[in-house]
């Protein structure tokens, strides 16, 4: 009889209770699936940029001397276009390294191998060479990582 008593007296506060819960419960959920989608449109719009910056070197011929593994930077020396697009392509990746260590996107599989890879040519070693000093530290340090690194698959 105190229960059905309590009950009586009580029941719109249980009803409160569980609707409040029930919200939050649905908020937690549209949160968790807003974030799913901010990751995808990130990475959509990460795979835009990176795209659109290599889509340079198809469209100009005198960049393609910075995926020559035979180019000598001395001679002839490495062209201002050269270097702006290295440049542009150093900013690019140390955007994506802050955006993952952020946990905006997950780091894809082969990054590492990938920018040893880039690096190892000769004409973008000498670029990032003269310019790793305006780098921020964290990212200078990740890219002299992966360029000591051996490549081997990353796990």
């Amino acid at each position: 009889m105190a229960f059905a008593d309590w009950m009586s007296h009580n029941w719109f506060a249980l009803v409160q209770s569980g609707t409040l819960s029930a919200g939050l419960l649905l908020i937690g959920i549209a949160l968790l699936f807003e974030a799913r989608a901010r990751r995808v449109a990130n990475l959509i719009q990460l795979t835009q940029q990176h795209r659109d910056l290599w889509e340079r070197m198809y469209v100009k011929p005198d960049l393609a001397r910075i995926l020559d593994t035979d180019a000598d930077p001395e001679e002839p020396d490495v062209t201002a276009r050269e270097e702006y697009f290295v440049i542009f392509i150093i900013l690019h990746l140390s955007s994506t390294f802050y955006a993952i260590r952020s946990g905006f996107f997950r780091k894809p599989q082969g990054l590492r191998n990938d920018i040893a890879r880039f690096f190892s040519l000769p004409i973008p070693r000498a670029v990032w060479e003269k310019v790793k000093s305006l780098q921020d530290a964290p990212f200078v340090t990740f890219v002299e990582q992966c360029l000591s690194s051996d490549l081997e698959p990353e796990g």
